[in-house]
Parts: structure tokens; sequence; C-alpha cells
């Protein structure tokens, strides 16, 4: 049976409203959207372990890594489930999300349901950067918005 799932970013001035579908619970989940305030450029975009946003986007904690793996990119043999890779938003700072990911589920024990999607200030290196961040964060910078992601209507 198919699955869907909406999260609804917010931050200071970053906003979006991100859609997840999946039509079966070994089939790839596909993420589309619009994120809008973002600065020109490539923004890590990923999904944290807890779906806690309590203190901002700073509760969620680190990236979603159930085989405690280093951060890469979506292509990559070795990274975290929640390694989304960059969105990149264009001179008016919209990106359109369209991206189809493999590890991500929305069931399951390594569901992103009641995790938190967060969108970065800064350029995903995917791990290959070099800086002591890349294969913990991928040097994405800091958290402009982020969002629970929850269970959408059918």
């Amino acid at each position: 049976m198919p699955q869907k799932a909406v999260c609804v970013l917010n931050g200071e001035v970053v906003k979006g409203t991100l859609f997840f579908d999946q039509n079966s619970p070994d089939s790839p989940v596909k993420v589309t959207g619009e994120v809008t305030g973002l600065s020109q450029g490539l923004h890590g975009f990923h999904i944290h372990e807890f779906g806690d946003n309590t203190n901002g986007c700073t509760s969620a904690g680190a990236h979603f890594n159930p085989y405690q793996k280093d951060h890469g990119g979506p292509g990559d043999e070795v990274r975290h489930v929640g390694d989304l890779g960059n969105i990149e938003a264009g001179s008016s700072g919209v990106a359109k999300v369209d991206i189809t990911d493999k590890l991500i589920s929305l069931t399951g024990a390594h569901s992103i349901i009641g995790r938190t999607l967060v969108v970065h200030a800064d350029a995903d290196d995917l791990g290959k950067g070099g800086h002591e961040l890349s294969k913990t964060t991928g040097n994405a910078g800091a958290r402009s918005a982020c969002g629970v992601v929850g269970i959408a209507k059918l």
C-alpha cells in the first residue's frame, strides 16, 4: 500500500513544504516540494534523528544514522540513512525539490516518520571536503529551517 508523508519547514527566513511518496516498503521514496528564502546555491538537506524541535532545529540531534556509518552523498555506498545531499536555490532563493532516495523509508525500523528534516545554510560536501566535519555533517553549516516529517492524508 502506498505511503505518504509531509514536512512543513520553518526557520526565521527559510520556509518550505516537502512531500514524501513511497509505493511499497521496498520501493524508493520520492521527495518533492519547494523551499524558499534560501541564499543562491547549494544547501545541505538531511533527515536528523529526532522529531524534537523544542529548541529550534538544534534539538533534532545528529543525522539519522542507524548503521553508524560516515557521512556521504545520496549515491554513496557509505552514508547516513538521512544523507539526502543538497538542494539548489536559484537567484530568487527558491529550491524546487525532486529527489528519489533508496535508503530512507516511510515504514519499518528505519522510517523517517517522526524525524526532522533540516535544510542547512551551506553546501554539503558529501563527506569529501577534507574538513574536520566532512565525515559527520558534510560541513553544511547552520540549520536554516526544519520540520518534523509526519504522516500525510492519502
